[in-house]
């Protein structure tokens, strides 16, 4: 090879890379989040500080055992918290501790998905079953035997499409957490997993199991809470050749620098991990292994990469991925969405299938409608705004460019309030 054929050669190459990552370059240098005084963005430091006593007064009355609050305006960061204990043994909560985030995931693989359809790899109508063929001529449930588990089904009156797993419509359940006994027991019986796992299992064989059941009811006629963003994670592998969670960790967190957002860690970040808590005779303890291993983010095989509920994180990571969206999808010189696909995200995807009025569902959030605005105390319209199972919740108000996370970590009844009480102040805080 002579030298011009060399270096053409390296060029190709360098251009292919260049073409192979998800995020390019872009025109805005939106810097990473960084710390800042509250009245340089217009917060009241004041109005901070009832936020403050809020959170400790929580922790003094009970009612949670810890949590981890960040609120920022204008990519800063101006409030950024811990309180109380990150286990009943008293391990203190530390601002960097890591939560699982459970159904925070699934506005992570949604954008994951975007990402790709921005290349052109697909349309958000396609069906499925073109990419996972097990998924073609899908069966809606009819009838079912409980003594047993046998059933009958009928033939869906259309495919499943792409569209239907982001926005929850596409029919499938959620197995140990569904609203239907029925649905339960066959997601059981066909022993898919549904939420986190120690052992040797993989995200590809969970899907094929799903695209054997039959769904609740017909693709896009209504809002079923489903394992389709579970789907949709080995959807990513299919098309992209990565494993899931490799193909999260080049493209959106090293770039984006969420250095403590993944699936599973090592031991170096283990006493990091907050542990689950549960009340028992009004006194804090630690959650036992019962349908899932606790212990799943550091122990076991590490295999499955749940798109729907299988990630952990920390108040500051999740916070950059939300400003990530308030800069219009990109940040430091980063751009992972166009603000054009953005608009199409938050929009209205499945009209009056959900939220009665307050909200609609776009294709990665919960989105504030003008009703929900009015209602006061929610944000301003276009606020988007989801949570997980073990009591996590964030918001995202483009209107102000506000955001407000707040992480805990616990199950069943605790007479926690400080969900909307947090989103609530944080809105009110606002001076300028």
């Amino acid at each position: 090879m002579n030298v011009k054929n060399f270096y053409l050669c390296l060029s190709f190459l360098f251009l292919t890379s260049l073409a192979l990552e998800a995020q390019t370059k872009s025109g805005q240098q939106s810097p990473p989040l960084t710390q800042a005084s509250p009245s340089s963005v217009g917060i009241s430091p004041e109005r901070l500080a009832r936020i403050d006593e809020m959170l400790k007064e929580s922790v003094m009355d009970n009612t949670i055992p810890g949590a981890v609050a960040l609120i920022a305006r204008n990519g800063k960061i101006v409030f950024h918290e811990a309180y109380g204990n990150a286990d009943a043994n008293g391990r203190k909560l530390k601002k960097d501790a890591i939560f699982r985030i459970a159904s925070q995931s699934k506005a992570i693989t949604s954008t994951a998905v975007m990402m790709l359809w921005e290349e052109g790899k697909f349309r958000l109508d396609d069906p499925i079953s073109k990419y996972i063929p097990e998924f073609k001529n899908p069966k809606v449930l009819v009838n079912f035997r409980y003594s047993d588990t046998t059933f009958t089904s009928r033939p869906a009156n259309k495919e499943i499409t792409i569209r239907h797993l982001l926005t929850h419509t596409s029919g499938l359940g959620y197995g140990i957490i569904d609203g239907d006994e029925r649905m339960k027991m066959l997601y059981h019986k066909a022993g898919t997993t549904d939420l986190f796992t120690t052992e040797p299992v993989t995200i590809k064989e969970v899907a094929l199991k799903l695209a054997e059941l039959p769904l609740h009811h017909d693709p896009g006629e209504k809002y079923t809470y489903s394992v389709g963003l579970d789907v949709l994670g080995y959807f990513v592998e299919v098309i992209s050749g990565m494993t899931f969670q490799d193909y999260l960790l080049k493209h959106l967190f090293i770039p984006l620098g969420m250095n403590d957002t993944n699936f599973y860690f090592p031991a170096s970040k283990a006493d990091r991990l907050v542990t689950i808590q549960h009340k028992v005779n009004d006194q804090w303890e630690n959650y036992p292994n019962t349908f899932y291993d606790v212990n799943y983010p550091v122990k076991g095989a590490k295999t499955f990469f749940s798109g729907g509920a299988g990630l952990s994180s920390t108040a500051k990571d999740y916070a950059t991925f939300l400003q990530m969206y308030l800069n219009g999808g990109e940040l430091n010189g980063k751009r992972f969405l166009s603000r054009t696909t953005i608009a199409s995200m938050m929009g209205n995807q499945t009209g009056d299938l959900y939220g009665g009025g307050d909200q609609h569902y776009g294709l990665a959030f919960g989105v504030l409608t003008d009703q929900g605005q009015a209602k006061a105390g929610l944000g301003s319209t276009g606020t988007f705004i989801w949570g997980g199972y073990f009591n996590t919740q964030y918001f995202a108000d483009p209107k102000e460019k506000l955001i407000g996370v707040i992480l805990k970590q616990t199950q069943g009844s605790t007479g926690d309030q400080t969900s909307w009480k947090f989103k609530q102040m944080v809105g009110t805080s606002i001076d300028d």
